[in-house]
Protein backbone atom coordinates (compact mmCIF):
# COMPACT_ATOMS: atom_id res chain seq x y z
CA UNK A 1 0.00 0.00 0.00
CA UNK A 2 1.71 3.76 -0.63
CA UNK A 3 3.30 5.62 1.37
CA UNK A 4 1.88 8.41 0.54
CA UNK A 5 -0.93 9.83 -1.51
CA UNK A 6 0.69 12.86 -3.39
CA UNK A 7 4.03 13.57 -3.82
CA UNK A 8 5.32 17.05 -4.25
CA UNK A 9 9.27 18.51 -5.44
CA UNK A 10 10.34 21.76 -4.81
CA UNK A 11 13.21 23.31 -6.80
CA UNK A 12 14.56 26.03 -4.67
CA UNK A 13 16.07 29.43 -5.36
CA UNK A 14 18.10 32.23 -3.38
CA UNK A 15 17.78 34.60 -6.11
CA UNK A 16 17.91 38.42 -5.19
CA UNK A 17 14.94 39.79 -7.47
CA UNK A 18 11.91 37.92 -9.16
CA UNK A 19 13.17 35.21 -11.48
CA UNK A 20 11.36 32.50 -13.72
CA UNK A 21 12.57 29.84 -16.34
CA UNK A 22 15.99 28.35 -15.82
CA UNK A 23 17.82 28.87 -12.00
CA UNK A 24 14.59 30.05 -9.92
CA UNK A 25 11.50 28.55 -8.23
CA UNK A 26 10.06 25.23 -10.02
CA UNK A 27 7.39 22.75 -7.58
CA UNK A 28 6.76 19.57 -9.40
CA UNK A 29 3.78 16.91 -8.84
CA UNK A 30 3.45 13.65 -9.55
CA UNK A 31 -0.16 14.56 -10.07
CA UNK A 32 -0.21 18.32 -12.63
CA UNK A 33 2.26 20.37 -14.82
CA UNK A 34 5.00 21.85 -12.56
CA UNK A 35 4.19 25.34 -11.62
CA UNK A 36 7.19 27.95 -11.77
CA UNK A 37 6.69 31.28 -8.74
CA UNK A 38 8.69 33.76 -9.25
CA UNK A 39 9.51 34.58 -5.96
CA UNK A 40 9.85 32.67 -2.23
CA UNK A 41 6.76 34.33 -0.94
CA UNK A 42 4.58 33.22 -4.29
CA UNK A 43 6.02 29.66 -4.17
CA UNK A 44 5.26 29.60 -0.32
CA UNK A 45 1.32 30.53 -0.72
CA UNK A 46 1.53 28.14 -3.28
CA UNK A 47 3.03 25.19 -1.20
CA UNK A 48 0.41 26.91 1.23
CA UNK A 49 -2.25 26.13 -1.22
CA UNK A 50 -1.54 22.45 -2.19
CA UNK A 51 -0.90 21.59 1.56
CA UNK A 52 -4.52 23.16 2.15
CA UNK A 53 -6.28 20.89 0.10
CA UNK A 54 -4.39 17.93 0.89
CA UNK A 55 -5.04 18.30 4.14
CA UNK A 56 -9.30 19.19 3.06
CA UNK A 57 -8.92 15.73 0.95
CA UNK A 58 -7.62 14.11 4.07
CA UNK A 59 -4.41 12.73 1.70
CA UNK A 60 -0.85 12.08 2.94
CA UNK A 61 2.04 14.63 1.00
CA UNK A 62 5.24 13.98 0.64
CA UNK A 63 7.24 17.00 0.18
CA UNK A 64 11.21 16.79 -1.30
CA UNK A 65 13.26 20.20 -1.29
CA UNK A 66 16.45 19.97 -3.09
CA UNK A 67 18.50 21.77 -0.43
CA UNK A 68 20.19 20.69 2.70
CA UNK A 69 18.34 20.36 5.81
CA UNK A 70 21.36 19.72 7.81
CA UNK A 71 24.51 20.79 8.52
CA UNK A 72 27.95 19.40 9.17
CA UNK A 73 28.41 18.24 13.19
CA UNK A 74 28.50 20.71 15.53
CA UNK A 75 27.45 23.86 13.80
CA UNK A 76 24.06 23.87 15.54
CA UNK A 77 25.48 23.69 19.02
CA UNK A 78 28.21 26.34 18.13
CA UNK A 79 25.78 29.00 16.87
CA UNK A 80 22.74 27.88 18.65
CA UNK A 81 24.25 26.21 22.02
CA UNK A 82 21.94 23.32 21.15
CA UNK A 83 22.63 20.27 18.91
CA UNK A 84 20.27 19.14 16.42
CA UNK A 85 19.60 20.36 13.02
CA UNK A 86 16.09 21.49 14.13
CA UNK A 87 17.95 23.97 16.34
CA UNK A 88 19.48 25.77 13.59
CA UNK A 89 16.41 25.75 11.62
CA UNK A 90 14.62 27.91 14.41
CA UNK A 91 17.50 30.22 14.37
CA UNK A 92 17.29 30.85 10.70
CA UNK A 93 13.94 31.06 11.02
CA UNK A 94 13.99 34.09 13.91
CA UNK A 95 16.21 36.23 11.85
CA UNK A 96 15.82 35.30 7.80
CA UNK A 97 14.39 38.43 6.17
CA UNK A 98 12.61 38.13 2.85
CA UNK A 99 10.45 40.39 0.98
CA UNK A 100 8.20 40.45 -2.20
CA UNK A 101 10.71 41.77 -4.71
CA UNK A 102 13.26 38.19 -3.60
CA UNK A 103 15.85 40.68 -1.55
CA UNK A 104 16.71 38.30 1.59
CA UNK A 105 19.70 39.19 4.65
CA UNK A 106 20.84 35.81 3.96
CA UNK A 107 24.34 36.97 3.25
CA UNK A 108 23.84 38.66 6.79
CA UNK A 109 23.17 35.71 8.35
CA UNK A 110 25.75 33.94 7.03
CA UNK A 111 28.59 36.35 7.97
CA UNK A 112 27.29 36.45 11.77
CA UNK A 113 27.81 32.78 11.85
CA UNK A 114 31.16 33.29 10.64
CA UNK A 115 31.70 35.85 13.47
CA UNK A 116 30.48 34.01 16.09
CA UNK A 117 32.56 30.92 14.89
CA UNK A 118 35.79 33.11 14.91
CA UNK A 119 36.66 31.91 11.77
CA UNK A 120 34.46 31.70 8.72
CA UNK A 121 33.26 28.39 7.38
CA UNK A 122 30.46 29.92 4.73
CA UNK A 123 31.60 31.68 1.42
CA UNK A 124 31.01 32.60 -1.70
CA UNK A 125 30.04 36.39 -1.45
CA UNK A 126 28.35 37.06 -5.11
CA UNK A 127 27.67 40.67 -4.33
CA UNK A 128 29.76 43.65 -5.86
CA UNK A 129 29.71 45.52 -2.52
CA UNK A 130 31.29 43.05 -0.06
CA UNK A 131 29.49 41.66 3.26
CA UNK A 132 32.04 41.86 6.13
CA UNK A 133 33.21 38.54 7.53
CA UNK A 134 31.96 36.79 4.01
CA UNK A 135 34.76 35.72 2.30
CA UNK A 136 34.85 35.84 -1.79
CA UNK A 137 37.01 32.55 -1.69
CA UNK A 138 37.01 29.41 0.28
CA UNK A 139 38.85 30.02 3.31
CA UNK A 140 40.86 27.57 5.17
CA UNK A 141 39.28 24.41 6.55
CA UNK A 142 37.60 25.08 10.32
CA UNK A 143 39.59 22.80 12.70
CA UNK A 144 36.06 21.39 14.19
CA UNK A 145 33.72 21.42 11.40
CA UNK A 146 33.75 19.31 7.98
CA UNK A 147 33.00 20.98 5.00
CA UNK A 148 30.95 18.11 3.89
CA UNK A 149 28.17 16.34 5.51
CA UNK A 150 27.94 12.35 5.46
CA UNK A 151 25.46 12.32 3.19
CA UNK A 152 27.12 14.04 1.05
CA UNK A 153 30.60 12.78 1.25
CA UNK A 154 29.44 9.55 0.39
CA UNK A 155 27.07 10.24 -2.57
CA UNK A 156 29.62 8.99 -5.33
CA UNK A 157 29.85 11.13 -8.76
CA UNK A 158 26.54 12.80 -7.75
CA UNK A 159 28.08 14.82 -4.84
CA UNK A 160 26.57 17.95 -3.44
CA UNK A 161 28.88 20.63 -3.02
CA UNK A 162 29.53 21.70 0.55
CA UNK A 163 26.56 23.72 2.40
CA UNK A 164 28.96 26.09 3.64
CA UNK A 165 29.40 27.62 -0.34
CA UNK A 166 26.74 30.04 -1.25
CA UNK A 167 28.14 31.10 -5.00
CA UNK A 168 28.87 29.04 -7.57
CA UNK A 169 28.14 26.51 -10.26
CA UNK A 170 26.15 24.07 -8.15
CA UNK A 171 26.28 25.74 -5.04
CA UNK A 172 23.60 25.17 -2.67
CA UNK A 173 24.61 27.03 0.57
CA UNK A 174 21.97 30.48 -0.09
CA UNK A 175 19.07 28.25 -0.93
CA UNK A 176 19.77 26.37 2.20
CA UNK A 177 19.66 28.99 4.41
CA UNK A 178 16.80 30.89 2.87
CA UNK A 179 14.60 27.63 2.12
CA UNK A 180 14.45 26.06 5.79
CA UNK A 181 14.07 29.66 7.18
CA UNK A 182 10.88 29.35 5.37
CA UNK A 183 9.90 25.83 5.50
CA UNK A 184 10.23 26.17 9.42
CA UNK A 185 7.63 28.02 9.31
CA UNK A 186 5.63 25.02 8.32
CA UNK A 187 6.65 23.47 11.71
CA UNK A 188 3.27 24.55 12.99
CA UNK A 189 1.04 22.72 10.72
CA UNK A 190 -0.34 19.90 12.67
CA UNK A 191 0.02 16.21 11.53
CA UNK A 192 3.84 17.50 9.33
CA UNK A 193 7.33 15.92 10.16
CA UNK A 194 10.67 17.04 8.66
CA UNK A 195 12.43 13.77 8.43
CA UNK A 196 14.82 12.48 8.92
CA UNK A 197 14.55 14.22 12.66
CA UNK A 198 11.24 13.94 14.01
CA UNK A 199 9.19 10.64 13.27
CA UNK A 200 7.10 10.10 10.31
CA UNK A 201 5.09 7.65 10.84
CA UNK A 202 1.99 9.48 12.11
CA UNK A 203 2.41 12.70 9.64
CA UNK A 204 0.18 13.77 7.22
CA UNK A 205 3.12 15.71 5.65
CA UNK A 206 6.14 14.61 5.54
CA UNK A 207 9.63 17.14 4.78
CA UNK A 208 12.41 14.90 3.31
CA UNK A 209 15.59 16.61 1.65
CA UNK A 210 16.11 15.38 -2.40
CA UNK A 211 18.87 15.58 -4.80
CA UNK A 212 17.94 15.77 -8.32
CA UNK A 213 21.32 14.79 -9.78
CA UNK A 214 20.96 10.74 -8.48
CA UNK A 215 18.60 10.50 -11.45
CA UNK A 216 20.67 12.78 -13.77
CA UNK A 217 21.18 10.57 -16.87
CA UNK A 218 16.93 10.20 -16.46
CA UNK A 219 16.62 14.34 -16.49
CA UNK A 220 19.34 14.64 -19.20
CA UNK A 221 17.15 12.28 -21.45
CA UNK A 222 14.29 13.97 -20.80
CA UNK A 223 12.35 16.16 -23.79
CA UNK A 224 9.52 18.71 -23.86
CA UNK A 225 10.55 20.81 -20.82
CA UNK A 226 10.95 24.40 -20.54
CA UNK A 227 14.34 23.96 -18.63
CA UNK A 228 16.54 20.92 -16.41
CA UNK A 229 14.76 22.69 -13.49
CA UNK A 230 11.29 21.60 -14.68
CA UNK A 231 12.40 18.46 -15.92
CA UNK A 232 14.35 17.77 -12.61
CA UNK A 233 11.07 18.01 -10.35
CA UNK A 234 8.45 16.64 -12.40
CA UNK A 235 10.62 13.48 -13.61
CA UNK A 236 11.54 13.38 -9.51
CA UNK A 237 8.10 13.34 -8.50
CA UNK A 238 6.83 10.55 -10.46
CA UNK A 239 9.83 8.17 -9.83
CA UNK A 240 9.29 8.28 -6.52
CA UNK A 241 5.42 7.71 -7.03
CA UNK A 242 6.59 4.45 -9.27
CA UNK A 243 8.46 3.04 -6.18
CA UNK A 244 5.53 3.74 -3.57
CA UNK A 245 2.98 2.60 -5.47
CA UNK A 246 5.37 -0.53 -5.81
CA UNK A 247 5.81 -0.53 -1.78
CA UNK A 248 9.27 0.32 -2.71
CA UNK A 249 9.51 4.02 -1.10
CA UNK A 250 10.53 3.12 2.35
CA UNK A 251 13.54 1.16 2.05
CA UNK A 252 14.66 4.84 0.79
CA UNK A 253 13.38 6.60 4.41
CA UNK A 254 15.59 4.17 6.43
CA UNK A 255 18.28 5.65 8.35
CA UNK A 256 21.83 4.37 7.08
CA UNK A 257 24.16 3.06 8.37
CA UNK A 258 26.84 5.36 6.95
CA UNK A 259 24.56 8.44 8.64
CA UNK A 260 26.72 8.70 12.09
CA UNK A 261 24.72 11.72 13.35
CA UNK A 262 21.42 11.98 11.16
CA UNK A 263 20.03 14.61 14.00
CA UNK A 264 22.57 17.31 12.57
CA UNK A 265 23.15 16.48 9.53
CA UNK A 266 20.24 14.90 8.08
CA UNK A 267 20.22 12.50 4.96
CA UNK A 268 19.69 12.65 1.52
CA UNK A 269 15.93 10.72 0.39
CA UNK A 270 17.92 8.07 -1.50
CA UNK A 271 20.97 7.95 -0.29
CA UNK A 272 22.54 4.56 -0.77
CA UNK A 273 19.69 3.82 -2.92
CA UNK A 274 20.79 5.50 -6.56
CA UNK A 275 20.05 2.22 -8.22
CA UNK A 276 16.67 2.08 -7.24
CA UNK A 277 15.91 5.71 -8.11
CA UNK A 278 17.86 5.46 -11.33
CA UNK A 279 15.76 2.58 -12.34
CA UNK A 280 12.23 4.21 -11.23
CA UNK A 281 13.34 7.61 -13.20
CA UNK A 282 14.27 5.43 -16.18
CA UNK A 283 10.65 3.86 -16.32
CA UNK A 284 9.02 6.70 -15.72
CA UNK A 285 10.90 8.69 -18.53
CA UNK A 286 9.87 5.61 -20.96
CA UNK A 287 6.19 6.20 -19.72
CA UNK A 288 5.64 9.70 -19.72
CA UNK A 289 3.45 9.81 -17.48
CA UNK A 290 3.24 13.56 -17.59
CA UNK A 291 2.61 13.74 -21.39
CA UNK A 292 -0.95 15.11 -21.32
CA UNK A 293 -0.13 18.11 -18.82
CA UNK A 294 1.30 21.50 -20.09
CA UNK A 295 5.01 21.27 -19.26
CA UNK A 296 5.11 25.11 -19.76
CA UNK A 297 5.02 26.04 -16.05
CA UNK A 298 1.63 27.96 -15.60
CA UNK A 299 1.58 29.51 -12.08
CA UNK A 300 -1.86 28.94 -10.46
CA UNK A 301 -3.58 31.85 -8.14
CA UNK A 302 -3.35 30.79 -4.41
CA UNK A 303 -6.74 31.63 -2.49
CA UNK A 304 -6.42 33.91 0.02
CA UNK A 305 -8.05 31.16 2.57
CA UNK A 306 -6.00 28.93 1.85
CA UNK A 307 -2.16 30.90 1.60
CA UNK A 308 -3.30 32.10 4.62
CA UNK A 309 -3.54 28.99 6.49
CA UNK A 310 -0.12 28.11 6.66
CA UNK A 311 1.54 31.49 6.60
Amino acid sequence: MPLFDRILILDWSAAGMPRRGRDSIWIGSDRAAAINPETRQRAWKLLGCALSRARKADERVLVGADFAFGHPTGLARRITGQDGALALWDHLGAAHRDDARNRSNYRDLAAAMNRALGQPVFWGDGRKEPTPDLPRLKPPPHPDLSPHRATEAASGAARPKSVFQLAGAGAVGAQSLTGIAWLNRLRRVPGLAIWPFQPCDPARVVLVEVYPSLIGQAVRAAEGFACRDAAEVTLLAHALRHLDDADALAPLMHPHPAITAPADEGQILGFGHQPALEAAAAAVLAARPWRHQQLGGAVERPTTSSASSNS
